[in-house]
């Protein structure tokens, strides 16, 4: 079975847990990702392959725990959003996520879409979650409209019995625009 990670087929961006701030790696940092095999998923005929270890009820709390996160952007509430966060992150930084974020909610309207949400990796107390996501952007200020399409793994970290959010990694599909926003 051929392994395709989007590590290896697009840049990556590593993104706070919701967003633009990113730092795009060099091909040599990204190759160690790859081959550490860090992030990834892999595909077999075209299909995200699914994790095949995950309990039924874990299945489920993560996929809540995923949900939680994306409702929370989308109602623009930023305390259940933080809630839904890692509090030892691997990927951002808390207080300056929140900031970014409220920045977000004051200057876009934002609606978050997923479909082919998918568990890739399943550890006991990490997962990761593989989902297409599209993001459709109001300028505020301007009403201007863009959309964002992205592919996007949300890593996912047991923290008192809870799943959170500890890191994002995406790339972006077809733009319309800039990748801007959550």
């Amino acid at each position: 079975m051929l392994k395709k990670s989007i590590l290896a087929v697009f840049t990556l961006l590593i993104l706070t847990a919701c967003g633009n701030k990113n730092d795009e790696k060099s091909p040599e940092e990204l190759q160690k990702i790859i081959d550490e095999g860090t992030i990834g998923f892999e595909m077999a005929d075209g299909v995200i392959k699914k994790a095949e270890n995950v309990p039924a009820n874990e299945e489920k709390a993560i996929l809540e725990a995923f949900n939680e996160y994306v409702e929370a952007l989308n109602a623009e509430e930023i305390e259940r959003y933080m809630r839904t966060l890692s509090k030892n992150p691997k990927g951002y930084n808390l207080e300056e996520e929140k900031k970014f974020v409220l920045e977000n909610f004051e200057q876009y309207d934002i609606k978050r879409k997923v479909k082919d949400t998918v568990i890739t990796k399943y550890s006991g107390d990490e997962a990761e979650v593989y989902t297409d996501m599209t993001a459709d952007l109001t300028e505020i200020k301007t009403n201007v409209k863009q959309v964002n399409s992205r592919r996007q793994i949300t890593v996912f970290i047991k923290e008192d019995g809870e799943w959170k959010v500890s890191s994002v990694f995406a790339y972006s599909g077809n733009n319309s625009s800039n990748n801007t926003g959550n």
